[in-house]
């Protein structure tokens, strides 16, 4: 074979190789399982976090009071968005080894490094002057008014109301005022 030949296979057995390795590295950043998953298994395992094991999508809330969302998931790169409010829930999409990738209620977010989410799930009221009740009945007595952007502590959730603490307040909002819990599901 003559260089020309050889020098030509070997540009194309590369390329063939970076193509590769680009899908895979795609795939990782995305949090993406490149493993086959045997039909035969329930669906219920194909919404489960690879590192984790956990529902996905699931809710957490941001730990500390600034957590930087990444493009990928390492801290070569770059910060796409800056949270800076401690408590905010946050929705896990995927997972890749120690790194989430998050979404906010507008679903702005990026791959934020574990260390800095947590398991308290909180809540975040979507509508203004939503009003907190004694019980989760709208007959039930007032409460507290609470503004659009305030972030509560869940402590229950039931069908259509969650039961929340804001500073020294507690009571019962309609879950339909508020982001960080799906529809349907019951928190105790």
């Amino acid at each position: 074979m003559s260089n020309g030949r050889i020098a030509a296979a070997l540009a194309g057995a590369l390329a063939a190789l970076m193509l590769a390795l680009a899908g895979a590295g795609a795939a990782a950043q995305t949090g993406q399982n490149t493993q086959a998953i045997p039909a035969s298994q329930p669906a219920e395992a194909l919404q489960r976090g690879p590192e984790t094991g956990l529902p996905l999508p699931r809710y957490v809330s941001l730990k500390t009071s600034e957590g930087r969302a990444r493009r990928g998931p390492n801290r070569g790169h770059r910060v796409d968005w800056l949270f800076t409010r401690r408590d905010m829930p946050l929705r896990v999409t995927a997972e890749f080894e120690h790194w989430r990738r998050v979404e906010d209620h507008d679903g702005e977010g990026g791959w934020m490094h574990y260390s800095l989410l947590s398991g308290v799930r909180t809540a975040l009221v979507m509508q203004d002057m939503a009003v907190m009740r004694s019980q989760p009945q709208e007959s039930a007595s007032e409460v507290a008014l609470l503004e659009r952007g305030v972030i509560a502590r869940i402590l229950a959730c039931e069908e259509a109301w969650c039961r929340l603490r804001v500073d020294r307040w507690r009571g019962w909002v309609p879950r339909t005022a508020l982001w960080g819990v799906d529809p349907g599901e019951t928190l105790n």
